[in-house]
């Protein structure tokens, strides 16, 4: 079991830098190492895909809180846009964690192994929306950013992520410069936690995992992720302010095509 916590906590670290500095693609990393390793601890391995992804979610929850604290400390979340996405993202978090828990394990695997490749695609050559007027666009907002949030709440319960790899690209497509739309990604990422943990905590069958767990969050797993990563996302969210992310991008593009393929040959 402290071999065990130890790993649980390097991956934590490994999240929250990549939470701060891309907003995107560290709960796939979560996903993927985490259903990798649950068997080895007592997860039926039926059930690991499902642990995976609600453990990851629970644990985004204080990585996404961490990193949101970090980027406000430098006014980049737009509060405004946040207030009016929360209530889809709750109420789809909540829906697509419902429908996961009705998903066979190993199909779970390939959706998620999907998302990674769509994922990659948008990292390595998603197109940057160039500003005009030589300024800054208002916070979005109105009901299509809430129906927005219900998309993204309810895709992101389904591959266990905080859906930063959805809302920053619609944002930096409503004119939301990056840096301000990672921010404002991670925001969110609070609410998409929540209600999702929550779902998949309430939706599983009783009996879902044998200790440990609430449902299906196993709780050494999304406590040891969501310790180190509070710590890690406010280093990331200073790389984010001072780096060119381009290649960097690009460098973990190809490590989600690598996590797509040992997720799809894990089966």
């Amino acid at each position: 079991m402290v071999v065990s916590l130890l790993l649980f906590l390097a991956l934590g670290a490994i999240a929250g830098v990549l939470a701060g500095l891309l907003g995107v693609g560290g709960g796939l990393v979560l996903v993927a190492a985490l259903a990798w390793m649950l068997p080895g601890v007592g997860v039926p391995k039926a059930a690991a895909m499902h642990a995976a992804l609600a453990s990851s979610l629970a644990s985004i929850v204080l990585t996404a809180a961490a990193s949101a604290r970090a980027h406000d400390g430098r006014g980049s979340v737009l509060w405004p846009t946040v207030r009016w996405m929360v209530p889809g993202l709750l109420v789809g978090g909540w829906l697509g964690s419902g429908i996961a828990v009705r998903i066979e394990g190993e199909a779970l695997r390939w959706i998620v192994a999907g998302y990674c490749l769509l994922a990659a695609a948008q990292l390595a050559f998603g197109k940057t929306r160039a500003l005009t007027g030589g300024g800054e666009v208002a916070p979005p907002r109105g009901a299509p950013m809430t129906v927005a949030g219900g998309v993204i709440g309810a895709v992101s319960a389904v591959v266990g992520i905080g859906g930063g790899s959805m809302t920053v690209p619609v944002l930096v497509w409503r004119g939301v410069v990056p840096v301000r739309a990672v921010g404002t990604s991670s925001a969110c990422g609070v609410a998409i936690g929540l209600a999702s943990a929550a779902g998949y905590a309430l939706h599983a069958p009783d009996g879902a995992l044998p200790q440990f767990a609430v449902g299906y969050v196993y709780l050494p797993a999304a406590i040891g992720v969501a310790a180190a990563s509070v710590l890690a996302a406010p280093y990331g969210m200073r790389l984010a302010h001072r780096l060119d992310g381009a290649s960097l991008k690009r460098v973990f593009a190809g490590f989600l095509v690598a996590v797509a393929i040992g997720l799809a040959l894990g089966g």
